[in-house]
Parts: C-alpha cells; sequence; structure tokens
C-alpha cells in the first residue's frame, strides 16, 4: 500500500500543531486517528479526524491498544502538555507503571524516548513532527523592521551559551537575559512562565533566546514559539527574541511579526557555524 490511504496517528496534546498536522495529512490522503488528551488537546482536533479516543495522562496501554485496532503503524507526538501534571492528574495503567519505573530521569527527553521505544516495540514507528509541516521552522535572519543592537547581540550570543548548557542537562531550552546576566532558566513551567518571571526581574529590554537541545530528535518536543510569546514578551516591556533557525518552530508568523513590529521587539532566527560563531 502506497503513503496514500495508510493511517497515521497522532498523540496529541494542546495548542494549534497537532490540528495544523491532522488537516496537512489529511490532504496528503492519509486517514487520521487521534489520541486526544482531557484537559489538554483542543476538541476540533477530535472532532476532524478520522477516528478519535480521549484519554488521561498515563493510559499508554489505552493508546497502544486503539492505534492497533485503527490498524496505526506510524504516529507523532504533537502539542503541549503541562508538565506539572506529572505531580498530579497522572493516572497510569499498568503499561505506563511498569515503563515509568524503569526510567531513571524523569525529565523530557528520557520519558519521550522511553514511550516511543515502547510504541515501536509495539509496531508502531514514531516519526519526525515536521513530517508534513517543514514550512513550519523557524526562518534565519532578522524578521522584523527593528535589527538588535551591538549590545543585544552580546546579551544573544551570551543567552545562546547559557541555552545550550540547559539544554545539555535537559533542564530547558530557554534563557533570559539582560546586560549579560541570566535573569530566568526555563524549567518544568515552560517558555511563558520564565518570560515572565525574567522579564520582572529585568524590569525591561529583556532578551530571550530558545535554542534545540543538543542532539535534539525532531519526533518529539521541538521548541516552539509563537504570537503569545511576543504578547508576553511585551506585556514586561523586553525587547529580544532569539530563536535558533530551522531546529524550531513558529506558529502564526505573519502575525507574530506584525505584533512585535508594533511593540518595537526585534525577532531573528539565529544559527551556529562551525566555529561557534552565530549567525544571524
Amino acid at each position: 500500500m502506497t503513503e496514500k490511504g495508510k493511517a497515521i496517528g497522532i498523540l496529541a496534546g494542546g495548542g494549534q500543531f497537532p490540528q495544523l498536522f491532522l488537516e496537512a495529512a489529511q490532504k496528503a490522503g492519509r486517514r487520521v486517528v487521534v489520541v486526544a488528551h482531557k484537559g489538554e488537546t483542543q476538541e476540533r482536533v477530535a472532532e476532524s479526524a478520522d477516528a478519535a479516543i480521549w484519554i488521561k495522562l498515563g493510559q499508554l496501554g489505552k493508546v497502544i491498544s486503539f492505534f492497533k485496532n485503527e490498524g496505526v503503524k506510524e504516529t507523532v507526538f504533537l502539542g503541549t502538555i503541562t508538565k506539572t501534571k506529572i505531580f498530579r492528574d497522572v493516572f497510569p495503567d499498568l503499561k505506563a507503571f511498569t515503563l515509568w519505573n524503569k526510567i531513571d530521569r524523569k525529565q523530557d527527553d528520557a520519558i519521550l524516548r522511553a514511550i516511543a521505544t515502547t510504541l515501536e516495540n509495539e509496531g508502531i514507528k514514531v516519526i519526525e513532527s515536521t513530517y508534513y509541516l517543514r514550512h513550519l521552522l523557524f526562518p534565519q535572519g532578522v524578521l522584523t523592521k527593528k535589527k538588535p543592537t551591538k549590545k543585544q547581540r552580546q546579551d544573544i550570543e551570551f543567552g545562546w551559551q547559557n541555552a545550550r548548557a540547559i539544554g545539555e542537562l535537559d533542564i530547558g531550552q530557554c534563557v533570559v537575559v539582560r546586560d549579560t546576566t541570566v535573569l530566568a532558566v526555563e524549567a518544568i513551567e515552560g517558555t511563558d512562565a520564565a518570560i515572565i518571571r525574567g522579564g520582572r526581574l529585568a524590569k525591561e529590554k529583556a532578551v530571550v533566546v530558545k535554542v534545540r537541545k543538543p542532539g535534539q530528535d525532531f519526533r518529539f518536543d521541538l521548541p516552539a514559539t509563537g504570537l503569545k510569546t511576543i504578547e508576553n514578551l511585551k506585556s514586561v516591556q523586553g525587547a529580544v527574541l532569539a530563536v535558533e533557525a530551522g531546529q524550531s518552530l513558529v506558529f502564526d508568523k505573519e502575525e507574530m511579526i506584525s505584533a512585535a513590529d508594533e511593540a518595537g521587539i526585534v525577532v531573528v532566527g539565529i544559527s551556529e557555524n562551525q566555529d561557534g560563531s552565530l549567525e544571524m
């Protein structure tokens, strides 16, 4: 059987990414089967799917059974799950409980890789989340009318080094800096909360740097930014959003750039050269 007509699964969290992927996959002729998470996934994602089921966080056995019954051989991990829910609102079935006890470090990559391995052992391949949506990758260069100043470029370079360091430790993907001082490091609370916290400490002119983790697995947990990111940065009178180009997602790009221009915020896609220097 060709790819057209074959079922593809979506393990859907919150946000618009699951819906965008679903529409692109259906346009490509795929039958889309969705596992939606209660309290996270948008209702329309399940409603738009060819088949859908709602689960509580931790019902891994139910996911596997549903996918197998629907003939799913490929799946993607899409959307956000509120990370603090690992301490509450989790209802692990036997499959998930057994897996959880085998994971040494309860951090993003370790958890997601363990789930992906379990699915693949059941004959369900986990593919890249950008499979149908490469156009959503963050572009290179300055996207706004305003360009970074020399001082802001220094903060971007400083922030890049620190963001890479926390990524290596699988802590987070984003830092907030000002005057080559780290004001906030993203952890379990997520980027938006880190921006608000760091921005308030900066008082104004905060620089936000968001990068991929070293060895980032494109199957899951790609950094993402969008209109809400700019709104949060504006609320704390922030100055710059610098994101690694080609290694992260951007949603509502035109609206985001327009809002940034209106607020006087610089938005730039950056990449690292082989010699370690940054290109903006």
